[in-house]
């Protein structure tokens, strides 16, 4: 009886075994394909989530031009701009408008898709090669009125049809620009060769999928038995969104939260962003040298270098990350963190309450603060400004108003930002009676001071760097500040081996790769988890020689050669792409490649002056000087204080023997340029050619006077005086230089 009963446990349990073979086994094999199965699977059981989501500005970030998506006026509603007279109208059931074309022209173009919801609208056209373009023509919503995008966030750069922002033109491409955070599982699909894309997605919103992954094994692990189960991780689905802390929260939506450069299209199957994108640092010219928002961030470098990500506050403790919208109303979203008696209390606010007398401010962003809006915590602590012409956005650092740098490193304040009749010391005056004369030390004197080129700020560097209290970002940007210093050597190499890829990217690029000891501390970094940190590694020792490079590490450096190959043409749709490209090709001595793709940058961005510069050291390279000799002239006469051409243009007149010419322009060009020693070695050399040596001997002592640090300046001065025959002077020199540099 007993053996009759423990066959049959055997055979009941045989299914269920089976089971588990088949979807747990095949569940681990790499042959399985996730497959993106629409959100119309996810209503019966997440309806919760669903009904939140319907009408969010995910739900609405893209869709088909039709009469129930389009908000803009198209009644023959028309926009005076310059002289030309735009108009937006309908024909049957399609809508058009009549606008500046790629010429510059008047011309008709049909609206295909609708592009966001609120505080703005804008409406995409299909051009040739898969291209869809942002129509500067855009609705506000808020005031219902049309208005020229261009105008609104290009002010005075007199955008028009020959400039790379225009609508028709790459800045304001659909495809490489906006697509991959509007819709789900998009894929750019660019063509280098054909210069097309086939652009594609799974739903042409941003869906459950889209921050959840492809959920087909979701769906069967939803439809197992409960002990079935127990094998799948996370419920099946690609990327964990629950049980997790903070930091890998903020992950999830910085892909498309953030400001940053794409590598590949998104991976939901990535373990880390920066296999994907590089997010960019809170750094000048985008944001203030102390963080604050300059230019549009979408969030995430603002917010990761705040108190709160520190603090494990994550998007979805204000935000309902289904409908965006913030989870509570008013001071009650910081109170559930922040004491009320403490906070929210006339102490701290110093402003007064609603329905108290007083007069409403205007900020400098032309927003109207009512009196009573001082005593809310996100006025003062996060301000904010208009971007895209009407869409007011807060800047997520939380940051305490510092008007006292605002006069010292030139930064905002909120307090000025409403206050805007008031200079910063009448601020600080109140700051300093209502808390005290006391500020602490913040991160963005050391970085202005950094900026500014002041040797002392690497004191304070290294204190941000060594204090995992600060932010992996503010850290990654004390890194890129540091002197080219022995005392910095060795803080360098350990960030090397940061847990955190930005801190390792910026350890990176700080490395001078000028001695073995600096190859070894590069080379294993060949191997690192991250992709991004990968190709930093390989852009850096792809200017070596290959023989320098070990046996034992040949293999992985070719495959990350193809790996940083295969970013280049991903972004290769871009002026900038194509000029980084052109380079590439460029470097590995593919020179009809590199030329024409240095011309393909320049067609599609005519002020990318230093795609002309390299085109023109190409040609000089090939042996074609008086092509290049064109190219810089053309620059230089546009470009009258560019450094960088004018210096290239003497040098390839004096390669093209037109010595006097020559010497006049690499004049002009070290005056623009107070670092660069070289160009006066080059100034002092075509003296030396006249014989005029003590203009040439003025000339070398002023490139060692820029860097003082760089031994080949000295050299050059030693070799000039042997070869002058002023040896009184050679020995002399000589004698300095081994005091100075003691090791060589």
């Amino acid at each position: 009886m007993i053996r009759s009963i423990l066959t049959i446990v055997v055979l009941l349990f045989l299914p269920a075994y089976l089971i588990f073979q088949f979807y747990y086994h095949d569940r681990s094999n790499s042959e399985i394909v996730l497959e993106y199965v629409g959100k119309e699977a996810c209503i019966e059981c997440h309806k919760k989530a669903y009904d939140d989501w319907t009408g969010s500005d995910h739900d609405l970030a893209m869709d088909f031009a039709n009469d129930t998506s389009v908000l803009g006026d198209f009644n023959d509603a028309t926009l005076i701009r310059e002289d030309q007279i735009h108009k937006c109208y309908k024909k049957g059931d399609k809508f058009f408008v009549y606008t500046d074309g790629e010429d510059g022209s008047m011309e008709e173009f049909e609206v295909k898709y609708v592009f966001g919801y609120s505080p703005l609208q804008q409406y995409l056209v299909e051009f040739d090669g898969g291209r869809l373009q942002t129509l500067a023509l855009t609705w506000n919503t808020i005031d219902s009125n049309w208005y020229y995008m261009a105008d609104s966030v290009y002010q005075g750069l007199g955008v028009d049809h020959s400039n790379w922002l225009h609508w028709t033109n790459q800045g304001q491409n659909w495809n490489s620009m906006c697509a991959d955070c509007h819709s789900t599982n998009l894929k750019k699909g660019y063509n280098s060769n054909t210069d097309s894309y086939n652009t594609t997605w799974s739903e042409i919103d941003v869906s459950c999928e889209a921050c959840h992954g492809p959920s087909s094994e979701h769906l069967r692990w939803a439809n197992l038995a409960e002990y079935a189960r127990k094998e799948f991780s996370n419920f099946g689905l690609t990327i964990k969104t629950s049980g997790i802390d903070n930091v890998q929260y903020v992950d999830n939506c910085a892909r498309c939260h953030s400001r940053r450069s794409a590598i590949d299209d998104f991976n939901p199957h990535s373990q880390t962003n920066f296999n994907n994108i590089i997010p960019a640092l809170p750094v000048e010219p985008n944001w203030y040298v102390d963080g604050q928002i300059k230019e549009e961030d979408y969030v995430y470098a603002s917010f990761t270098q705040s108190a709160m990500y520190m603090n494990d506050v994550a998007c979805n403790d204000c935000h309902n990350v289904h409908s965006g919208k913030l989870i509570l109303d008013g001071n009650a979203l910081c109170l559930q963190c922040h004491k009320a008696d403490v906070y929210d209390t006339p102490d701290h606010t110093f402003h007064k309450n609603y329905g108290e007398e007083g007069q409403a401010v205007i900020s400098d962003g032309g927003i109207k603060f009512e009196v009573g809006s001082g005593t809310e915590c996100v006025n003062c602590h996060m301000h904010g400004q208009n971007y895209m012409g009407v869409d007011y956005r807060r800047d997520h650092s939380f940051r305490v108003p510092r008007p006292d740098l605002s006069d010292k490193i030139g930064t905002l304040n909120a307090c000025n930002q409403c206050h805007t009749d008031n200079t910063n010391q009448w601020s600080q005056d109140y700051i300093e009676k209502w808390f005290g004369q006391s500020r602490p030390f913040h991160y963005g004197e050391a970085f202005a001071e950094a900026s500014n080129q002041d040797t002392n700020a690497d004191y304070s560097l290294r204190r941000i760097i060594n204090d995992d209290l600060y932010p992996p970002n503010i850290r990654s940007i004390a890194i890129s500040y540091l002197s080219n210093s022995a005392d910095n050597e060795e803080l360098i190499q350990l960030s090397l081996q940061n847990i955190e890829p930005a801190i390792r990217i910026s350890a990176v690029n700080q490395v001078d790769l000028k001695t073995e000891k600096e190859l070894k501390e590069l080379l294993p970094l060949l191997y690192d988890e991250s992709r991004a940190v990968r190709i930093e590694v390989i852009n850096r020792l792809s200017y070596l020689d290959t023989g320098l490079i070990p046996e034992t590490y040949l293999e992985v450096y070719k495959k990350v050669l193809a790996e940083r190959l295969q970013a280049l043409e991903y972004n290769s749709d871009f002026p900038l792409g194509k000029y980084n490209l052109a380079n590439y090709y460029f470097q590995i001595k593919d020179y009809e490649n590199a030329a024409n793709y240095y011309k393909a940058a320049i067609r599609q961005d005519g002020e990318l002056y230093i795609a002309k510069i390299n085109l023109a050291n190409l040609y000089s390279t090939v042996g074609e000087p008086l092509k290049a000799e064109i190219i810089l002239e053309e620059l230089v006469l546009n470009s009258q204080e560019n450094s960088a051409a004018l210096y290239n243009y003497g040098l390839i007149l004096s390669e093209n023997k037109k010595y006097e010419k020559s010497l006049d322009y690499l004049i002009r060009a070290s005056k623009l340029m107070p670092s660069n020693g070289r160009v006066d070695y080059n100034i002092a050399m075509l003296y030396d050619y006249f014989g005029d040596k003590t203009k040439a001997e003025e000339y070398l002592l002023m490139a060692i006077k820029k860097e003082e640090s760089n031994f080949s300046h000295y050299s050059n001065l030693y070799n000039f005086y042997v070869q002058s025959g002023f040896n009184n002077k050679a020995q002399e020199l000589s004698e300095d230089i081994n005091i100075k540099f003691p090791d060589l």
